[in-house]
């Protein structure tokens, strides 16, 4: 969503007029929903946990900083509901489906053929094994930043810390990553 239309739909909140939220909502439930489900690793609590925190964004409009991007606030936001939801006990993470079309791996070299799809589950099945694994800060930023694609300018904002941090993070993430994957006994190139 362009900034421009983003500032324009939030005043417009922000002046009453709540269904101007809906095309916001839209706009990141996708992409939020992967980031939930990630850091979850189930689609109902990943589901709970977004729809709260959209909740939670709403109410909070009146003190969102315009001049920011809404993105960045509202994965923090996002962040915080699943992390408060899985320290409650009323979550805890874990996988229940992997392959249910809510997390898939980018490819653009995918011929579609059943042998290619057959090894991307298998990988899939593995990552979300190994995640499970992971402690919650070493997840949360792999799912930021390898299976969404978040900047490191956008993960530091998300997480709120540092740029350089993110950086050393994600290094002692990918690290925590390999090794469980050794210890899994996976081989990759």
């Amino acid at each position: 969503m362009q900034p421009e239309i983003e500032r324009e739909l939030i005043r417009k909140c922000r002046g009453g007029d709540a269904r101007f939220y809906e095309p916001i909502v839209r706009a990141y439930e996708p992409q939020g929903l992967r980031v939930a489900m990630g850091m979850m690793g189930n689609a109902d609590d990943a589901r709970d946990a977004l729809q709260d925190a959209f909740v939670k964004a709403f109410q909070s409009l009146g003190r969102f900083d315009t001049d920011r991007a809404f993105g960045p606030w509202f994965f923090q936001i996002l962040r915080n509901q699943c992390r408060d939801l899985l320290r409650s006990g009323k979550a805890r993470f874990r996988v229940e489906v992997v392959d249910d079309g809510i997390m898939e791996f980018r490819s653009d070299d995918d011929d579609g053929s059943f042998d290619r799809h057959f090894r991307r589950s298998d990988a899939r099945r593995l990552l979300w094994q190994a995640l499970e694994r992971l402690p919650e800060d070493q997840r949360e930023i792999l799912v930021l930043k390898e299976l969404e694609g978040f900047r490191y300018q956008e993960i530091a904002s998300i997480l709120d810390i540092p740029e350089g941090t993110v950086a050393s993070r994600l290094f002692n993430a990918r690290k925590g990553l390999k090794q469980v994957l050794d210890q899994m006994g996976v081989t990759y190139p």
